[in-house]
């Protein structure tokens, strides 16, 4: 039985995710908290080596289901080997990325199916639901510009802008389902206001899970 908190962050390319959980890590552990930092797809070995597959801007023909399938492979075994022995631990997990961007990225941004991709993680997580999610919210045109000048473009941020702007309708969807645990930031502001509201709603939102 799990003791710890499990955060994850999500949003569109471009929002932000990597530098607000950057951030979220080193005020949560100077309030004393015991943080684990780690993202998907990857956060151990054999994630990271199936991210490469599904990133590699080489592999054009993918299919979109086992794109698919490769997500949900992957988050299996970092579910597994380093997310639920941390939450049994009693730590925090704050993680870049979870089930719900394959819900974005795949059931709506691929047109595989919301319930479909549903489906398919529902058997790889077995109710391992995160307790916290903060969605970065951006508009799609907005993270694309962002992203432009990265010296590495993956195979999903070369996608044309219409599987950008699906993405961001399939986390409406996710908002809309799962709605309890999701608080929504705006990030089409500067970093540091963004950075310091996600803190506080998450500080909130601990204290919260915590008192229940």
């Amino acid at each position: 039985m799990r003791n710890g908190i499990f955060i994850t962050l999500e949003g569109p390319d471009g929002s932000g995710k990597t530098t607000v959980c950057k951030y979220l890590l080193k005020e949560l552990t100077a309030r004393g908290y015991d943080v684990v930092y780690t993202r998907e797809p990857g956060g151990i070995e054999i994630s990271e080596q199936i991210r490469h597959v599904i990133l590699d801007p080489k592999n054009t023909a993918m299919d979109v289901k086992t794109e698919a399938l490769l997500y949900a492979a992957s988050r299996r075994q970092h579910l597994i080997e380093k997310v639920l022995p941390a939450l049994d631990a009693g730590k925090i997990v704050l993680c870049d990325r979870f089930v719900d961007s394959s819900l974005a990225y795949q059931g709506i941004g691929r047109k595989i199916g919301f319930e479909e991709v549903l489906s398919i993680n529902l058997f790889a997580i077995e109710g391992h639901f995160p307790d916290i999610t903060l969605y970065l919210d951006l508009p799609a045109e907005i993270g694309i510009q962002r992203i432009a000048g990265r010296h590495f473009l993956d195979r999903l941020d070369q996608e044309e802008i219409g599987f950008h702007n699906r993405v961001v309708e399939g986390y409406k969807e996710v908002i809309r389902r799962f709605g309890d645990r999701i608080s929504v930031v705006n990030a089409n502001r500067d970093e540091r206001l963004v950075c310091e509201e996600a803190l506080a709603v998450l500080v909130k939102r601990i204290v919260a899970h915590d008192q229940t």
